[in-house]
């Protein structure tokens, strides 16, 4: 089903809302305006999106990488995959091409999707900009030298003049996007929920719960923790430093690491009054109290930055919180695994 008219003054209508993240923002902006309703909360949760991953080898910054979801892209793929939607993706080795591509799909009525780096969109006011490669954005339409585009990081549509959006799609770096652009070729009518979410939810648990790695789930967490707990033989500047980037991650970055556990416990809800499912109402609430934790835990790393020195800063009590959200994480999952 294609969503595609013309308003009167001549620009192809999109139905623009203000999204949580922007990956799984865009997706379900996309599949709406195909006629397929399907929430943001629950494209996250139908993608198995929720993650935890502590990756020392990977350095942002001299810091390892922390995320607190699955990496880029996942979301689309893993929707496309649980779903049966056909989605075309399309990356290029210039720009030019690139944008060509962009002005084609355009013309021919589609709305795209879109990978950028945040640096170089000049809408983001400059506090804002940071070389961050994996943002998505959906662009709908064109007039004269500037590119319409529903960014759900935003209230109302921006629009973005073409030179801006060529440096976005194809920066360089880290998660470079090398043009990525996306759009549904074939969405199915109906989905089978019924048995879709539970499967897609156990395996969601599955690896959140039994990683084998220690760099996945609720072993990296736990690992996180071992990490803090250490710092007290480190010098105060580095403890500061690694406990200001675990902040930066979990709530600057993005949506941040409470947020998709929010996102997730929305999921479940959603997710337990479609199916009449009581069960997944009471893990959400769960959840969501994990959501709460994680949140108070940066707090606490807050403070201890402010005054960081290995003798006044208790990094103890700062690992036993983070072992606590790793417990009550874990009992999440495992309640969902217990949920059949």
């Amino acid at each position: 089903m294609r969503g595609k008219t013309d308003m009167p003054d001549g620009h192809r209508f999109f139905a623009h809302d203000h999204a949580a993240h922007c990956e799984s923002g865009v997706v379900s902006l996309m599949l709406r305006h195909h006629g397929l309703p399907l929430s943001e909360a629950m494209v996250f949760g139908l993608a198995g999106a929720l993650m935890f991953a502590y990756l020392p080898m990977i350095k942002l910054g001299g810091m390892p990488l922390i995320a607190y979801r699955s990496r880029p892209r996942s979301i689309i793929r893993g929707i496309c995959s649980n779903l049966g939607i056909d989605m075309e993706m399309k990356t290029f080795r210039r720009a030019d091409a690139g944008m060509r591509a962009l002005d084609e799909l355009l013309a021919s009525g589609e709305i795209v999707g879109a990978q950028t780096s945040v640096y170089w969109l000049p809408y983001f006011p400059e506090e804002m900009r940071f070389h961050f490669n994996a943002h998505n954005l959906i662009i709908y339409d064109r007039e004269d030298d500037d590119f319409l585009i529903s960014d759900p990081v935003f209230e109302h549509p921006v629009r973005c003049p073409a030179a801006d959006l060529a440096k976005a799609r194809f920066a360089r770096g880290l998660m470079a996007p090398r043009g990525l652009l996306y759009y549904p070729k074939k969405i199915p009518a109906t989905v089978d929920y019924q048995t879709i979410v539970p499967k897609v939810i156990r395996k969601n648990a599955t690896v959140m719960l039994k990683s084998p790695v220690p760099f996945a789930g609720v072993r990296a967490i736990r690992a996180l923790a071992r990490h803090i707990g250490r710092l007290g033989k480190k010098d105060a500047r580095h403890a500061s430093l690694f406990l200001g980037h675990i902040v930066r991650m979990q709530e600057e970055i993005g949506t941040g690491g409470a947020g998709f556990r929010f996102i997730y416990a929305s999921f479940l809800q959603e997710a337990g009054e479609q199916l009449g499912r009581d069960d997944y109402n009471e893990i959400s609430t769960m959840l969501t109290e994990v959501g709460d934790k994680w949140r108070a835990f940066a707090i606490l790393l807050v403070k201890a930055i402010r005054n960081p020195s290995p003798e006044t800063t208790d990094f103890s009590a700062i690992r036993a919180s983070l072992e606590d959200v790793a417990n009550d994480e874990a009992a999440v999952y495992r309640a969902l695994l217990e949920t059949g």
